[in-house]
């Protein structure tokens, strides 16, 4: 059975920039050693937004410019970044909360395999879970779960909702 990874926007941004969290400092150590530990392939999300960010639909509703294309706060954590590098990924960029192209990623890459997929990653109540869901529509028998230490949601109630969220929806929560 194929195994696939999928690192959800660990930019700095989230984690120690524009909307960066403590939480979300937190995991780190935990998601570079799951890269670094994992055995398949790995996909790695970039939350990728552009210099008219504030006039987007998203920018409306959350006036913090974050991951700009090409700025620091749009590149992967040092620590992530340097795991990622050690195994090798796909960059995935999406401009949304969830990839479209993801699950087209997934099947391509599974040539037709059963496969699993794990996801770790920021934030817990947005993008990770939007892509869960995404790749659960798509994937209905795929067993698809999310490394809760390795997911920082907004707030920690967030965090703890989303996972709900997701077990309520048959993605297990390890």
């Amino acid at each position: 059975m194929k195994r696939f990874l999928i690192v959800v926007d660990m930019q700095k941004d989230f984690i120690d920039g524009a909307l960066g969290t403590a939480e979300a400092c937190a995991i780190i150590p935990a998601a570079a050693e799951k890269i670094r530990e994992f055995d398949g392939e790995i996909f790695a999300t970039f939350d990728t937004h552009f210099e008219d960010y504030m006039e987007t639909a998203e920018g409306r509703k959350l006036p913090v410019p974050h991951c700009i294309k090409d700025t620091e706060g749009w590149q992967p954590d040092k620590d992530i970044a340097a795991a990622l590098d050690s195994k090798g990924f796909v960059p995935v960029e999406k401009y949304t909360f969830g990839s479209v192209r993801l699950p087209a990623l997934i099947a391509e890459a599974a040539q037709g395999e059963e496969f699993e997929i794990e996801l770790i990653g920021l934030c817990t109540d947005i993008c990770v879970v939007s892509n869960a869901l995404l790749l659960k529509a798509n994937f209905p028998e795929a067993p698809i779960a999310v490394a809760e230490n390795c997911c920082a949601g907004v707030t920690p109630e967030k965090h703890a909702a989303a996972l709900e969220t997701m077990r309520s929806c048959q993605i297990d929560i390890i």
